[in-house]
């Protein structure tokens, strides 16, 4: 009977050595599956964390381009400045140019201006001279003129009477008709 017994605890026993065992597998099972869960959580954090160095990498990447752009336009509108600057210079410069060449031209014609009146001037004193001189040289010539004018009538009485008294010496000189003097011929007046 005990025997019996016995053997009937046995099966009992391995049952529950069997339940045992079960729930040990199921517990190893269960660290399993969680640790699997815990490697698959650490798997995505660190995935996270490479597409967050990814996009931060590719956001520094954008910044650092846009930041040379920028620069690259700051030197193109300073070179766009100095060039516009220089052209700038350049109109300056040839205006300024332009201007003493205006005030060179006008200078030589204001020179050349006065330089004509200063002739005129001259000319015009010159001119006069010679007119005074004329004139004076005209009334030399009519003073002179007037003076063999009162001569000749002088003349003329002078020989009628050197005339008269050969005539009065000599009565055959009356017949012949006293030669005509030569007068000096009057110049017409220049005036």
């Amino acid at each position: 009977m005990a025997t019996k017994k016995a053997a009937k605890k046995k099966p009992a026993a391995k049952k529950a050595v069997k339940k045992v065992a079960k729930k040990a597998a199921a517990k190893k099972a269960v660290k399993k599956v969680a640790k699997k869960a815990a490697a698959k959580k650490t798997v995505k954090k660190a995935a996270k964390k490479a597409t967050a160095r990814k996009a931060v990498k590719k956001t520094a990447k954008k910044a650092v381009r846009k930041v040379a752009k920028k620069a690259a336009a700051k030197k193109t509108a300073k070179k766009a400045v100095k060039k516009t600057a220089k052209k700038a210079t350049r109109k300056v410069a040839k205006k300024s140019a332009a201007k003493k060449t205006a005030k060179k031209a006008v200078r030589k014609v204001a020179k050349k201006a006065t330089a004509k009146k200063a002739t005129k001037k001259t000319a015009k004193k010159a001119a006069k001279k010679t007119a005074k001189k004329a004139v004076r040289k005209v009334a030399k010539k009519a003073t002179a003129k007037k003076a063999t004018a009162r001569k000749a009538p002088a003349k003329k009485a002078s020989a009628k009477k050197a005339v008269k008294k050969v005539a009065k010496r000599k009565p055959a000189v009356r017949k012949k008709k006293a030669a005509p003097v030569a007068l000096p011929a009057t110049p017409a007046p220049l005036i």
